[in-house]
C-alpha cells in the first residue's frame, strides 16, 4: 500500500510531498537542533571555564600577598571640604580639589560643555543645536576634556 501523499503546486510546478518524506524533513531538522543546542552548550561551557582560569578571588589575594583591603586615612583628610567653580553663570561647589582645578583650566566653551553635559543632563542632540552644530561636535567636545 501507498503511503498518502500531498500534492504541492507553485508556479506552474507540482511536487507530490509523502508522509515518509514529511517525517524525514521533521527528524532531520530535530537532529539540526540538538547539533545546535550542544555546540551552544560547548561555547558557553568553554567561556565559562576560560573566565575562571582568569578571575582570582579576594581570599587568594590577602592569603598570599597579605595586602589586607583597608584605606588609607590619607584620602580622607578633609571630606567637607567644597570647592566653588563658576560656569555659565552659576557657582558649583565640588568635593574634589582635583576636579576643580581641572574644570577650571579648562576654556569657556568646553567648561559650559561639561557643565551642560553632566551637571545640566543635556544630551549631545541639544548641546550641538545650542551651539548650533552638530552631536558629534559636542560628543568631539565633551570628550576632548576630559
Amino acid at each position: 500500500m501507498l503511503s498518502p501523499s500531498y500534492i504541492i503546486q507553485k508556479e506552474g510546478i507540482s511536487v507530490n510531498i509523502t508522509e515518509a518524506y514529511k517525517e524525514h524533513i521533521k527528524y532531520t531538522f530535530n537532529a539540526f537542533c540538538r547539533t545546535v543546542i550542544r555546540y551552544a552548550a560547548m561555547n558557553a561551557w568553554r567561556d565559562r571555564s576560560k573566565r575562571r582560569q582568569r578571575e582570582i578571588s579576594f581570599e587568594y589575594l590577602t592569603e598570599e600577598k597579605y595586602h589586607f583591603l583597608s584605606a588609607l586615612d590619607g584620602l580622607f583628610i578633609n571630606p567637607y571640604e567644597e570647592y566653588p567653580v563658576t560656569i555659565c553663570g552659576q557657582t558649583i561647589m565640588l568635593n574634589s580639589g582635583e576636579l576643580a582645578e581641572a574644570l577650571s583650566v579648562l576654556p569657556e566653551k568646553k567648561r559650559e560643555i561639561i557643565y551642560l553635559y553632566f551637571f545640566g543632563r543635556y544630551t549631545q542632540q541639544e548641546i550641538g543645536e545650542i551651539y548650533g552644530r552638530c552631536r558629534s561636535t559636542a560628543w568631539y567636545h565633551i570628550h576632548s576634556a576630559l
